[in-house]
């Protein structure tokens, strides 16, 4: 679970990325590396910070963490690299990274916790023998 987990935040953070590309009238493939690996690099930093290969898909323990990592990380590495940090930048990224990283693991909790809820009513359900 670990791995589609990991696999899923590195299509989110280069998907951040072509979109913003794109929404600016850029050449997303030409520039997607430029503009990504910060976030990249900042998102597998996140991953071994908090650990989170042990709860994958928990919304706080490991998607806030990786969040914050990622977006913190992201803008110093852009800053150190020459790219722009400006302020309406830094605000996008913050809440379009908290929606993607956060975001799809309370999906993932909720979807898990309606299907938890509905088996155990089917069994309760079920007359015993």
């Amino acid at each position: 679970m670990a791995f589609f987990a990991l696999l899923l935040d590195v299509l989110l953070v280069v998907a951040f990325a072509a979109t913003g590309r794109a929404s600016h009238d850029s050449d997303v493939l030409a520039g997607l590396w430029q503009t990504s690996w910060p976030f990249l690099t900042a998102l597998i930093v996140g991953w071994l910070v908090v650990r989170a290969w042990r709860a994958p898909t928990a919304p706080l323990r490991t998607g806030a963490g990786v969040w914050i990592v990622t977006v913190a990380g992201g803008m110093l590495l852009r800053a150190a690299s020459g790219q722009g940090t400006a302020l309406p930048f830094v605000i996008v990224a913050t809440l379009t990274l908290l929606a993607l990283l956060v975001g799809w693991r309370g999906i993932a909790r909720g979807v898990r916790a309606l299907s938890t809820r509905r088996r155990n009513g089917r069994r309760a359900a079920e007359p015993r023998a």
